[in-house]
C-alpha cells in the first residue's frame, strides 16, 4: 500500500468522522468543523437560489411565448414539486456515496437547468414541441433538485451528528434564504443585466461550480483519486459548455427568432416589460410590430383597424382625448387629424415601444410623426394604476390595449377598469374599446360588452375586416343609452372607413350574435378563460 493512499485514508477518517452532538470537550464544535459546516450550508444557499431561477426562467419563457402566466406557472411549479418528492426518494441509495453523488447531481442539474431556456426556445421555434419539452424539463429539474436534500443532509451529518429536527432546521433555513435571493435576483439582476437565455446559462455555471466545490474541497478525502479526477473533468467540461453557449446565445436567439417570424426581423429588443420585434417583408411593403409574439399591426392594413377604432368616437365633443395603450402612435395619428382636438394624453407602459415609434423611420412615416405634435403628451404607466390616480376628464377615451391573454392584460378588460374609464369620461364623453375577434373568440368579445354594462356604460358593437388579423370587433360606449354609430361630418379623409362601411359593421350573422355572458372582474377574469387559444396573427 502506497504512502499517499495511507495518508488519503487517514485524512478521510479525520475529516469525515462526525463529531458527537455538542462537539468535542467543552460542548463546542472545533473551528475546522464549524467552517466546513458553514461552507456546506453556503452551498445549500447557492443551489437553492439556482434552482428557483430555473423555475422562474421556465415560467417567464412560457409567458413570453404563449402568454397566460397563471397556466405556465401552475404547470411548471406543480410538475417540479411533484418531481422533487420523487427525487428525494430516489436519492436514498446514493447517500452511501453522498459526496460523489452530490457533485454528479449538481453537474447534471447545471446542464439541464442552465440550458433549459435554450432547449425550450428551440423546441418552440423549430420542432413545435414546446409543451412536451416543458413537461420533460420541469420533471427533470424537479427530480434533481429533490435529490439534493437527502445528500446534503448526509454530508452535514458527516461533519456533526445532530438531532434530525436541528439538522433539518439548519438545512431548510439556508435553502429558503437561498430561494429568496434567487427569486429577487431573477427579475432585478439577471433579466436586466444578462437576459433570460444568458442568465440561465451563467446560473448553471455557478450551480456546477458550487456543487463540485463541496465534493472536491470539503469532502475530497472521502473519495478516491479516480472519482476526484472524474468530478473535476466533468466540472471543467460543464463550465466550458455553458460558457461557450452563453457566448453564442445572441446568435442562437436571433436565428430562433427569425424562424418564428415569416418576414426578416429588422429590429428586436427585450425591454423591461416585453419582447419587441419588428419585421419587414423582402420588398419592404409590409412592416409588422410584434409584442411578446403577438401581432400589433401590419403596415399593409393597419389603417383599417385604426380608422375603425378612432373615428366612430369623434362625433361630439373631442377637445380632450385619452389613449390607453397605442404606444405605436397610430391611434394618436387619427386623433390628431382633427384640428379641434386640443390635447391627446397617451398612457403606455413601455417606454421602449414609444421610443421605437419616435425614432424608427418607417414607424414615424406610418404614424405621421405623431410624437412630434405638441398636442400629444405621453405618460409611461400601467393603465389601470394611472386611471385610479387620474383626476382629469376626457371627451374621448380610446382603449387600444393588448389582447386579454394573461392576468396582467385581463385586468384591463375588467369591470373595475371600465368603472375607472367611466369616471374619467366628461359628460357626454365616449369610449371605444378594441375587443378582439367576434369570429375567432366570440365569448371573449361579448364578455367585454357585459363588463362595460356592469360598469355603467352602454355599448354599441361593430366589427370590420382587417386581413392581417381577420374579422375584428370594437365597442363604442357612453353614459346613458347606447350611442349611435356614425362618421363625423368633418372627419379627415379616410382610406377605408365611411358611413356605408360603418353601417354594415353593425350587422352580425346568426352564428356570431350577441351572447348573454357574465362580466369579467379582477378576481374572476372570465375573459381570460373565454379567450381560448386564439392568437391574433
Amino acid at each position: 500500500m502506497s504512502a499517499n493512499l495511507v495518508n488519503d485514508r487517514a485524512d478521510a477518517h479525520n475529516d469525515d468522522a462526525p463529531e458527537a452532538p455538542g462537539g468535542p470537550a467543552g460542548g463546542r464544535l472545533s473551528g475546522r468543523a464549524r467552517l466546513r459546516r458553514s461552507l456546506v450550508l453556503a452551498a445549500v444557499f447557492v443551489c437553492a437560489a439556482c434552482g428557483l431561477v430555473y423555475e422562474l426562467a421556465l415560467v417567464a419563457l412560457g409567458s413570453y411565448l404563449l402568454g397566460n402566466t397563471i397556466t405556465q406557472a401552475s404547470v411548471v411549479l406543480a410538475l417540479m414539486v411533484f418531481a422533487m418528492g420523487i427525487g428525494s426518494l430516489a436519492a436514498k441509495p446514493l447517500t452511501r456515496h453522498a459526496a460523489v453523488a452530490f457533485a454528479a447531481v449538481e453537474i447534471v442539474l447545471a446542464l439541464v437547468g442552465g440550458t433549459s431556456v435554450l432547449v425550450l426556445y428551440a423546441a418552440f421555434a423549430w420542432w413545435s414541441l414546446y409543451q412536451p419539452m416543458l413537461v420533460v424539463l420541469a420533471l427533470a429539474i424537479g427530480l434533481l433538485i429533490g435529490a439534493e436534500i437527502p445528500l446534503l443532509m448526509t454530508l452535514l451529518q458527516r461533519i456533526r451528528r445532530q438531532e434530525a429536527s436541528s439538522a433539518v432546521a439548519d438545512l431548510f433555513a439556508a435553502d429558503y434564504v437561498g430561494a429568496l435571493v434567487g427569486g429577487m435576483a431573477f427579475p432585478f439582476v439577471l433579466l436586466p443585466w444578462l437576459g433570460l437565455l444568458e442568465g440561465t446559462l451563467v446560473v448553471g455555471a455557478v450551480n456546477a461550480a458550487a456543487g463540485a466545490a463541496v465534493t472536491l474541497g470539503l469532502f475530497r478525502t472521502s473519495i478516491g483519486r479516480r472519482a476526484r479526477v472524474l468530478v473535476a473533468g466533468a466540472l471543467v467540461l460543464t463550465l466550458a459548455t455553458l460558457l461557450a453557449l452563453a457566448g453564442l446565445a445572441s446568435t442562437f436567439e436571433a436565428t430562433a427568432r427569425q424562424r418564428i417570424f415569416r418576414d426578416p426581423v429588422v429590429h428586436s429588443e427585450r425591454s423591461a416589460y416585453q419582447e419587441i420585434v419588428v419585421t419587414r417583408s423582402m420588398k419592404g411593403k409590409d412592416t409588422r410590430l410584434f409584442l411578446n409574439g403577438d401581432l400589433q399591426f401590419s403596415s399593409v392594413d393597419e389603417y383599417r383597424y385604426h380608422e375603425a377604432l378612432v373615428h366612430p368616437a369623434m362625433s361630439g365633443r373631442r377637445q380632450r382625448a385619452l389613449v390607453l395603450g397605442g404606444g405605436d402612435g397610430l391611434a394618436a395619428r387619427e386623433l390628431l387629424g382633427y384640428d379641434d382636438v386640443a390635447s391627446v394624453t397617451l398612457v403606455d407602459l413601455d417606454p421602449a415601444v414609444v421610443r421605437l415609434a419616435r425614432q424608427d423611420p418607417t414607424l414615424r412615416t406610418l404614424n405621421d410623426d405623431a410624437f412630434a405634435d405638441p398636442r400629444l403628451h405621453v405618460v409611461h404607466a400601467d393603465a389601470f394604476a394611472w386611471l385610479r390616480a387620474n383626476q382629469q376628464e376626457f371627451d374621448v377615451v380610446i382603449a387600444d390595449m393588448p389582447d386579454a391573454d394573461d392576468v396582467a392584460t385581463a385586468k384591463l378588460y375588467s369591470v373595475e377598469t371600465y368603472g375607472l374609464v367611466r369616471r374619467a369620461l366628461a359628460p357626454g364623453g365616449r369610449v371605444v374599446v378594441q375587443a378582439g375577434s367576434p369570429y375567432f373568440a366570440p365569448e371573449a368579445y361579448w364578455t367585454t360588452a357585459a363588463s362595460l354594462r356592469a360598469a355603467g356604460l352602454s355599448p354599441t358593437a361593430y366589427h370590420v375586416d382587417v386581413p392581417s388579423f381577420g374579422d375584428w370587433g370594437f365597442f363604442l360606449a357612453t353614459h346613458g343609452p347606447a350611442p349611435e354609430l356614425r362618421m363625423p361630418a368633418d372627419a379627415p379623409t379616410t382610406r377605408f372607413l365611411d358611413a356605408d362601411t360603418l353601417e354594415a359593421a353593425q350587422t352580425f350573422p346568426k352564428d356570431r350574435a350577441a351572447m348573454p355572458l357574465s362580466p369579467s372582474t379582477l378576481l374572476e377574469p372570465t375573459i381570460l378563460e373565454r379567450q381560448g387559444n386564439w392568437q391574433g396573427y
